[in-house]
């Protein structure tokens, strides 16, 4: 039986276990990300129901801009919630973040579609997503330091580990949640109504995670801290405007929550959303792909976290961010040949290239959706190889030249917007489409991926690696944010570059990463964002960020 600690309140006789204090803030954390991340595993159905007004492709993008929009407000949450819970209280201020995430959640699976409300509908939705990043950025401080507070020096990080579970256990459940009801009501149904439900049942989710954590007491320090008369009068000052708290939440940003950050969501996000638009893997399958991964992943959050309490937290981290940097591009070029082999094949034998004149392409993103890239050859070329999520590779060509799209040996001009216009344009467009689809057929590029064809263990191998630099990580990283900073201003000082890191640099990376595709043609291009920030982390890491494994955190 773990140790008990005596309740937070002075002369309060009541004792709450440690495994009290990690299962109740632990399961209310798993719901909130729950709540979080159905909205990314749903992200085709959402783009489908709000974003209805767009071409596809663009579409899928805003959708992700939306699934962005609530990490971009997690710091703002952080700020307004970690101020709140240095004043009052650690226990108080997740319980309302909690309600605020919860009833956001419920409204998303309610909320009517773009074809009954028009554009108020994905408005609303980016509304919803923002309060719930708002409710998300002061959750996790809370829940973390609040386990810190009550671990003993020598299993903070064991302890905070289960704290860190919580995201994947998040995700994991949103999985099995939507890949049962998938199966349950069928895929037709599914894509109509049944991706509501997820977001409806978790209102019942949220009463029982807010009635466990009713249970709890204050923390002990803060407690102690409260009754000594020493909270922080002013937390944000105290942790943003003297230049030694700052330098030190500099260095946690960039020198650990960066890298960390962009690890995590490319192992649980960027291979998920890569294996469906890019592989062509149907959703079902991919989320059960994931699911298996990160079932045999998650208890390496609590091994590298009990691992950091006797070794240090810096060089687990430091080692996760070094392999994602140096593995990422063969990993994924192996994922590629393992779940799609014909497309492996196809593009090793007839790889795809568009010759043109730069300045003559416009980038294959309209944030409005309302360019139909038919106005120069160029985009004619590129818009349908991006639609049909086709890689190629671009050749420079002199000023004025036709854009032409050479597959294999064999070449094809685009037409020349400038010489055919009205009917005769969208004629000879819809002819050199469809003589690029017969190509790219011709020379095995496949329309979706063969069940037969992949290699079902290697795939979940790669993804379980993927998994296991996502626990080295992320495991410690809790009990170094919580050591770093004093008491009186932890849940605040912690909490911003955690919240910068995971919700800017972090959750902008599958918009990001997608948005590079795009730009470029190349489905690996868009790695070089996870690949250069977890690099950047790990120079200044090793060069700035202390070890904190053996610090007192009571002061």
């Amino acid at each position: 039986m773990m140790t008990a600690y005596a309740g937070a309140a002075a002369g309060d006789a009541t004792f709450q276990s440690d495994k009290k204090v990690i299962i109740a803030s632990s399961l209310g954390t798993v719901f909130e990300w729950y709540d979080f991340y159905l909205y990314g595993l749903l992200a085709t159905y959402i783009s489908a129901q709000f974003f209805s007004g767009v071409n596809e492709t663009t579409g899928f993008i805003l959708a992700l801009g939306a699934f962005a929009a609530g990490f971009a407000v997690r710091p703002f949450g952080a700020l307004v919630f970690g101020r709140i819970g240095d004043l009052v209280g650690r226990k108080n201020t997740f319980l309302v973040t909690m309600g605020i995430m919860g009833l956001s959640t419920f409204a998303v699976g309610l909320l009517p579609s773009y074809a009954t409300i028009g554009v108020a509908a994905p408005l609303l939705l980016v509304l919803l997503r923002l309060l719930q990043g708002l409710a998300l950025g002061g959750e996790y401080g809370g829940a973390a330091t609040y386990v810190a507070e009550h671990a003993p020096a020598h299993r903070r990080g064991l302890y905070t580990s289960f704290i860190q579970t919580t995201a994947t256990l998040g995700l994991f459940a949103a999985l099995l949640v939507v890949i049962g009801l998938r199966t349950f009501v069928g895929e037709a149904a599914f894509a109509a109504w049944g991706w509501r439900l997820p977001f409806i049942i978790s209102i019942v989710l949220l009463g029982v995670s807010l009635w466990i954590r009713l249970q709890l007491a204050e923390s002990p320090a803060f407690q102690r801290m409260r009754d000594e008369g020493k909270t922080s009068k002013a937390p944000l000052t105290e942790a943003f405007a003297r230049w030694g708290n700052l330098k030190i939440v500099l260095i946690a940003l960039f020198g650990a929550a960066m890298g960390q950050a962009v690890v995590w969501y490319t192992g649980q996000f960027y291979a998920l959303f890569f294996l469906e638009k890019m592989l062509k893997v149907d959703g079902a399958t991919t989320n059960v792909l994931m699911a298996v991964a990160l079932a045999l992943g998650t208890p390496f959050f609590v091994i590298f976290g009990w691992l950091s309490d006797r070794i240090g937290r810096k060089p687990i981290i430091m080692a996760g961010c070094a392999l994602a940097a140096l593995t990422y591009f063969p990993l994924f070029g192996a994922l590629t040949q393992a779940a799609n082999p014909a497309l492996a094949a196809a593009q090793a034998r007839s790889p795809v290239t568009v010759v043109s004149h730069d300045a003559d392409c416009s980038v294959q993103f309209d944030p409005i959706g309302r360019n139909r890239f038919d106005a120069k050859s160029c985009d004619v070329a590129k818009s349908w190889l991006a639609k049909n999520g086709i890689s190629y590779a671009n050749v420079e060509a002199p000023a004025g030249t036709i854009a032409q799209v050479r597959i294999g040996d064999r070449s094809f001009v685009a037409p020349d917007p400038a010489a055919v216009s009205g009917e005769a344009r969208k004629v000879a467009i819809a002819a050199y489409q469809a003589a690029l689809k017969t190509a790219v057929a011709a020379a095995g590029y496949p329309a979706k991926y063969d069940p037969a064809g992949m290699n079902t263990p290697l795939v979940i191998a790669i993804l379980f690696f993927m998994v296991l630099l996502v626990t080295a990580v992320y495991g410690p990283i809790a009990a170094l944010l919580v050591e770093l900073f004093p008491t009186n201003i932890r849940y605040t000082s912690m909490s911003l570059p955690y919240h910068i890191g995971n919700g800017w640099f972090g959750g902008f990376l599958p918009t990001t990463a997608f948005a590079m595709v795009a730009a470029t043609g190349d489905i690996y291009y868009g790695l070089w964002y996870p690949v250069v920030l977890a690099a950047i982390t790990l120079v200044l890491g090793l060069l700035f960020l202390p070890e904190t494994f053996r610090r007192d955190i009571e002061a």
